[in-house]
């Protein structure tokens, strides 16, 4: 179904509202998204109660450290339950494959299913002049698809990318590996601290597999009704990709 390729980004450091939240999303998305804000004031319980409403999660917290680090840190984030984890591609091959084998020992032996591990490619607050800044050069379509090849030689599930990459990964990872995209922004809503944007259909037509959205449905008046809307465009975009 179409609102089950929906993440809704929960940004938010209060835990009541996120649990409000997350009830009142069930069945109008696929899962929900908790990241660094959340996690940093409410933990690991904080985590479990959003959990307890049942939603399927994304757990946005992007480690990147040394391989040993990365691989406590996975451990410990997939005895929770999460439906996602993920660490920074730029951390590395060696990073990745530890964070991969250490998410499958954490839910094993906490009895919970397998998390996918995604691996972030260039972050969608960036551009071209950004990376150029901090000393990376070429553009950044170049950068994302590097770290993307390299993440899935690496063994993780797929990547957090621009939709602007989705089709180029696409060609280039093939239909089984994951892209998860964030920055989409429905034609409704505003653009915001986001530069490499696109709106759902046009994302899900370019071959994502998930959307990640977050004020234009958290900021809504009725979130609910926002995340239907968004799921409409999602299954115009599903359609319109299966016939062309």
């Amino acid at each position: 179904m179409s609102q089950d390729r929906l993440l809704v980004a929960i940004d938010t450091a209060e835990l009541d509202g996120a649990v409000r939240l997350a009830r009142s999303l069930a069945g109008s998305a696929g899962g929900l998204k908790l990241g660094l804000e959340f996690f940093s004031a409410q933990g690991p319980q904080g985590v479990a109660k959003v959990l307890a409403s049942g939603a399927k999660l994304f757990l946005d917290l992007k480690f990147h450290d040394i391989p040993n680090t990365v691989a406590g840190a996975m451990r410990a984030a997939a005895a929770l339950g999460p439906f996602m984890l993920n660490v920074h591609a730029s951390g590395g091959r060696a990073m990745m494959e530890a964070a991969v084998a250490a998410a499958a020992e954490g839910a094993a032996k906490a009895r919970k299913p397998k998390p996918l591990v995604l691996a972030v490619t260039v972050l969608t607050s960036l551009g071209d002049e950004d990376l150029s800044s901090v000393g990376q050069h070429g553009s950044t379509a170049d950068q994302v698809k590097r770290l993307a090849v390299l993440a899935q030689k690496s063994g993780v599930d797929g990547v957090v990318c621009s939709a602007r990459e989705v089709a180029a990964l696409r060609s280039e990872c093939g239909p089984d590996f994951k892209l998860v995209v964030p920055g989409i922004r429905p034609t409704w809503s505003a653009v915001q601290d986001q530069k490499r944007i696109m709106g759902p259909a046009d994302a899900i037509r370019q071959g994502a597999d998930y959307l990640v959205v977050g004020r234009p449905i958290t900021g809504a008046p009725d979130p609910r009704a926002a995340a239907r809307s968004i799921a409409q465009e999602i299954a115009k975009g599903a359609d319109k990709g299966a016939g062309a």
